[in-house]
């Protein structure tokens, strides 16, 4: 009996030594636009999996975004950080980034376009079920995120964490066919009161099956430790918030989705 659950031991070890997560920088164009994404999995997925299409923050895609994607490979699914401002802009300090995601918050066409065009590459990738996808963001991500479920996008799920909420087109929730799940601090500065319960009246005027939850003592930003910890300016991580909405948006996949590791 002893060397049955010796060897069974051995079995299960090795079984998770060989499992390691893939990753690899993926080339793709939207439009005449070059971009590079970053897909992760866990190299010993036998069947199809769901995709989640992982958006980053005012930063561009870059290591906190790549970070995330790993995570999200964990958890057994195909992950994809899309790059929504193309691979020659990689902003490199505040100012910087203010001016690349403005771009894009002015135009909610191109944006709309440049993450309909990083879900396409999500949704043929030969290891994802592609009925089974879902969009989540940070920051400048989960406005992100909102506007392709806006746009009528075939997703299951859709995940804001920290994202702006605002929309020039609230009549556009009518589209929404996926479940949303909103995560915000309940002190962020950047999502007031008033654009919680202007999104709130969207949300139910689009008939939409949606979640908001809002941290205590979190601003804006709290799921990324580079925010540093002082809430007087806004922008700062917060360990509780950043652990208890993971373990959040974990659940509403697995409600998605079902169990998938």
């Amino acid at each position: 009996m002893r060397i049955f659950y010796a060897a069974l031991m051995l079995l299960v070890m090795t079984t998770f030594a060989q499992a390691k997560i893939h990753t690899e920088m993926v080339e793709y164009k939207v439009g005449d636009t070059a971009c590079e994404g970053y897909l992760a999995y866990d190299d010993a997925l036998t069947a199809k999996a769901p995709g989640v299409l992982i958006v980053h923050d005012w930063m561009g895609m870059g290591p906190f975004a790549k970070k995330q994607a790993e995570r999200i490979a964990e958890l057994g699914y195909v992950a994809f950080a899309g790059d929504i401002y193309g691979k020659d802009t990689r902003p490199t300090n505040p100012k910087e980034a203010s001016g690349a995601a403005g771009k894009y918050k002015k135009d909610r066409k191109l944006l709309r376009e440049r993450a309909a065009g990083a879900l396409e590459i999500l949704a043929k990738n030969e290891k994802v079920d592609a009925k089974r996808l879902a969009v989540m963001g940070y920051c400048f991500g989960g406005t992100t995120s909102l506007e392709l479920a806006r746009s009528g996008a075939e997703i299951m799920g859709c995940v804001s964490f920290h994202g702006g909420l605002d929309s020039p087109t609230p009549e556009d929730a009518k589209n929404i066919k996926a479940h949303v799940l909103v995560m915000t601090g309940a002190d962020d500065p950047s999502v007031p009161p008033a654009q919680i319960q202007a999104f709130e009246e969207e949300m139910r005027g689009g008939k939409v099956d949606w979640v908001l939850t809002a941290y205590s003592n979190a601003v804006h930003a709290f799921t990324n430790p580079a925010a540093g910890n002082d809430n007087s300016k806004g922008v700062a991580y917060n360990e509780k918030a950043d652990k208890r909405s993971w373990e959040e948006m974990k659940s509403f996949y697995q409600e998605l989705f079902g169990a998938a590791k």
